[in-house]
């Protein structure tokens, strides 16, 4: 059937197939590995190859960060650490124009820092974050849209799921990416923090379905000094958590993987000591969830090694990345080429299976046109972090409209300014790289 078409090359026909079954509505995962091998399959290759190819995809030490990092995610939301920062926040920048909408800002992002993930962001702190703006005055969509846009920036903020699966594809330094995506990151966070003065606010319509919210506030009628004080004391080790894990890797005492193993212990640690909020309960659930998170992850990453052999043995990196340098002398315009690329397939598959597939493409054109690896990989994940709030398939979308009882079709609504603030974000980014590399440098 390919051959009527004139598709003859082997690889070509798995991207064919993987996207066939993507419209099929196949789970990723299985896409990629069905249509990996078929390539393999089509080549003539032996398909007993397939268990040790996939074992070597997985079996390398930096991707164990996966896993405990996503755990200590779940850990600090389920010990009350994501409630105590909430508080804080909220004491020390609620009282400013914009209010809650800058509170939320910044604890997605911060909370980001801790667990690198999206999706688990929008699950675990979405809920108290909208009803706080709710309160605050806000509409439900224009918070959930908020939180949907804070949450997917948590793939740039480091502590990065999406870095550290970067670095493991383009073989660059973890330290460093951690390092050059910090000022980006604060930087979208400003571009979204914009936007607050713009919004129309307006008190949630009556009868609307309650959701998750904070206890009783402690702090309610104290005078704003103490206040702040206390809030400060009572979330004190949960804000140290960003600055154990990053301190020790840019200070060089462990490694970004090891730095997801100290998270997981230091939520254990101020759970069961310092907030006396672990229980065998709140730790057996928290394995359950983070043990599913990860397998979700681990399994694209699994199968996405067939398909990324495929791509190498089938020399589709040299023909694809050939076409693209062919495109134009001018090097903006492949780099527009790219991002357009990351976009538009950020709207349609997660940030994992983007990179499996683009990156072995991407990476010898941006060796070609001398870009630095470190500002290109931050590119690339602010790209695939505005995919994650961009329709169809944009997943904090989907866990949005599920812990805020409304359509996909409102979240979506309530995250287009944010989007379009966003977009003005990226280009600033790529057209100033001194942004991601500034920090590198003066840490070199």
């Amino acid at each position: 059937m390919f051959e009527m078409i004139g598709i003859t090359s082997a690889g070509t026909q798995m991207i064919v197939v993987f996207f066939v079954l993507m419209a099929l509505r196949v789970p990723v995962a299985f896409a990629l590995g069905l249509s990996a091998l078929y390539a393999m399959w089509k080549i003539g290759f032996g398909l007993e190859l397939a268990g040790d190819l996939i074992a070597t995809g997985i079996t390398k030490f930096s991707l164990l960060a996966i896993p405990f990092f996503i755990l200590a995610g779940v850990l600090m939301g389920s010990l009350g650490i994501a409630e105590r920062m909430i508080r804080f926040f909220r004491v020390a920048v609620g009282g400013l124009p914009g209010g809650m909408g800058i509170v939320g800002t910044v604890v997605c992002l911060f909370w980001g820092a801790v667990s690198g993930s999206g999706p688990a962001s929008v699950a675990a702190i979405g809920p108290m974050i909208i009803k706080g703006m709710e309160e605050d005055g806000y509409d439900r969509a224009f918070a959930a849209g908020l939180v949907v846009t804070g949450a997917a920036f948590s793939i740039v903020i480091p502590p990065s799921i999406g870095l550290v699966i970067y670095g493991v594809i383009a073989e660059t330094s973890i330290s460093r990416l951690f390092i050059a995506a910090i000022i980006p990151g604060v930087f979208m966070a400003l571009t979204m923090i914009a936007v607050l003065p713009f919004a129309r606010r307006h008190a949630a319509p009556a009868g609307s379905p309650s959701l998750q919210t904070l206890s009783p506030d402690p702090y309610a009628g104290m005078p704003r000094g103490r206040a702040l004080w206390q809030s400060f004391r009572h979330s004190f080790w949960g804000l140290m958590t960003p600055v154990v894990i990053l301190g020790g890797i840019y200070s060089g005492i462990f490694t970004p993987t090891e730095a997801a193993i100290v998270a997981t212990v230091y939520a254990l640690g101020v759970g069961g000591l310092a907030y006396r909020t672990l229980t065998l309960a709140r730790l057996y659930d928290a394995l359950g969830t983070a043990a599913a998170s990860s397998a979700v992850v681990m399994l694209i990453v699994a199968y996405a090694s067939l398909f990324g052999w495929v791509v190498t043995v089938d020399d589709l990196v040299r023909s694809y990345s050939g076409a693209l340098l062919g495109l134009s002398d001018q090097a903006w315009v492949i780099l527009l080429v790219i991002m357009v690329i990351l976009l538009i397939a950020g709207m349609f598959m997660d940030p994992v299976t983007v990179m499996f597939i683009a990156l072995p493409i991407f990476l010898p054109v941006a060796r070609e046109m001398g870009w630095d690896p470190v500002w290109f990989g931050v590119l690339v994940m602010v790209n695939l972090a505005i995919g994650l709030i961009t329709p169809p398939v944009g997943i904090n979308l989907y866990v949005a409209a599920n812990v805020t009882r409304l359509s996909i079709e409102r979240v979506a609504r309530g995250t287009m300014p944010f989007l379009l603030a966003s977009l003005v974000g990226i280009i600033v980014v790529a057209a100033v790289p001194q942004m991601s590399q500034v920090l590198v440098n003066w840490l070199r």
